[in-house]
């Protein structure tokens, strides 16, 4: 991946840890997912019909976490109870290079170190290091699985947006729900006692 300007964006530095997990058992994973090569180019497809829409994703999926306090709360200051903007302008602009980090589809070491990355980021283990904010502690387990839903469902609008066919909008839906399902899967790593993910 080619590096950004993006505070707090690591991928592909020695900053990021390399994953327990081996290429190995991203296979197993990604085979679990149905996950294959139609997927891969489906994903690779999106890219070109979302790199110009980003900005109009992240005010969808920010407008949606603004709405629902329990979500914001990962964003706020504990004792005010106030969101930190800076925090959340941080994080959208991570966000959206996420965006096409994920169209991108490429599913190498470095990829998988950085999945490593973003879980510790959500986990007590890194919570707020990476822009050295006083917010909470952690983003609570119980809601990293169910935004897969909304992330992909409210997706599907910009997807359709450039004129493809049913069938091929519905194949890029399909493959970002099975790589949100993948990435959130790693994500969880740092939540799961040692031994048993």
């Amino acid at each position: 991946m080619p590096q950004t300007s993006i505070p707090g964006y690591t991928y592909g530095t020695a900053a990021v840890a390399r994953s327990p997990l081996t290429l190995d058992d991203l296979e197993l994973l990604k085979r679990t997912l149905l996950f294959g090569e139609q997927d891969v180019q489906a994903l690779r497809l999106s890219r070109e019909v979302l790199a110009d829409q980003v900005e109009q994703i992240l005010d969808v999926w920010y407008g949606f976490v603004g709405a629902n306090p329990h979500l914001l709360a990962a964003f706020t200051d504990p004792a005010s109870g106030q969101p930190l903007a800076d925090y959340l302008a941080a994080v959208r602009k991570r966000f959206g290079q996420w965006i096409l980090d994920t169209a991108a589809a490429h599913y190498d070491q470095t990829w998988l170190d950085y999945q490593y990355e973003i879980g510790l980021r959500h986990a007590r283990a890194k919570k707020n290091a990476t822009d050295g904010v006083h917010s909470t502690e952690v983003v609570p387990f119980r809601y990293l699985l169910p935004l897969a839903y909304p992330i992909v469902t409210t997706l599907k609008p910009f997807l359709a947006s450039k004129g493809h066919s049913a069938e091929e909008v519905e194949q890029m839906e399909q493959a970002w729900l099975k790589s949100v399902l993948l990435q959130v899967t790693l994500w969880s790593q740092p939540y799961v006692k040692d031994g048993e993910f």
